[in-house]
């Protein structure tokens, strides 16, 4: 009786394990664009951390104000480059998708 209990066990536990490694069918994917901005302090940094997250379909946004970039990860289906540089000129910062 315990091999049997012990045997379920280790299958039930397999399986999970096979589950867990396999991508989920309908998977978001994401896109990163790194934008040339015109950001050139601590202030202007903290304007776009603070607005741009929140627009439809970004995911993170990480500001490099020395190399005045800022990278955002977001969803496809819900937002592109376009968006966002209107998005970065409603807080007053030029920004334009790097090539």
């Amino acid at each position: 009786m315990k091999k049997i209990i012990l045997m379920c066990l280790v299958a039930l536990f397999s399986v999970g394990i096979a589950n867990a490694q396999e991508p989920k069918k309908g998977e978001k994917q994401t896109v990163t664009t790194v934008f040339v901005t015109d950001i050139d302090c601590a202030g202007c940094a903290k304007k776009v951390t603070n607005t741009i997250p929140y627009e439809k379909g970004v995911k993170d946004v990480q500001v490099d104000v020395e190399s005045k970039t800022v990278t955002v990860k977001y969803d496809p289906a819900k937002t592109n480059d376009e968006t966002l540089v209107k998005a970065f000129t409603k807080i007053k910062i030029k920004a334009t998708p790097k090539k």
